[in-house]
């Protein structure tokens, strides 16, 4: 299956890759996410609880980062495993800036297998699409409360 797109954050590239590459940020961004860690540079391994039509279930996941070019772009290999069956994949993503915007574009390959392949390629797609627009979505919010100034404090 391949998927690509873009997304734009009203945010700094900076601020984008940082976000990106901060497990704490990534790991509460990814729709059903439990836990993102940092292993090395390069690597990250994490765990996802996702439905897919009937087939829900946990996947024990790990990241390599191939190629980083800060703030740029990363190519990276993802590896996924649970009961509900396996993904592997590769993909990338550029970060460019357009004025006080930053334009994300991606793509990549992923191979599923196991029961989660069963529900067909259509239902596979459009649950891809839905998880990785949620994911930029909760990104984008994150990074928006980050870079959000402090509330002033009220006097009583």
């Amino acid at each position: 299956m391949h998927i690509e797109g873009s997304y734009t954050f009203q945010a700094p590239r900076e601020a984008v890759w940082d976000a990106i590459m901060d497990p704490q940020i990534m790991g509460k961004a990814l729709p059903g996410g439990e836990k993102l860690e940092r292993v090395s540079e390069t690597e990250y391994v994490g765990v996802m609880d996702v439905r897919v039509g009937p087939v829900q279930g946990k996947f024990n996941g790990k990241i390599d980062l191939l190629e980083a070019e800060r703030p740029q772009r990363c190519t990276m290999k993802v590896d996924g495993r649970g009961a509900p069956g396996f993904l592997s994949g590769n993909g990338s993503w550029q970060l460019a800036a357009n004025g006080d915007a930053t334009v994300m574009t991606y793509s990549g390959d992923v191979e599923v297998g196991g029961k989660i392949a069963n529900v067909g390629q259509r239902l596979l797609e459009s649950s891809a699409k839905s998880i990785t627009r949620q994911g930029l979505e909760s990104l984008d919010a994150q990074i928006q409360a980050r870079l959000a100034p402090p509330a002033a404090e009220s006097r009583a």
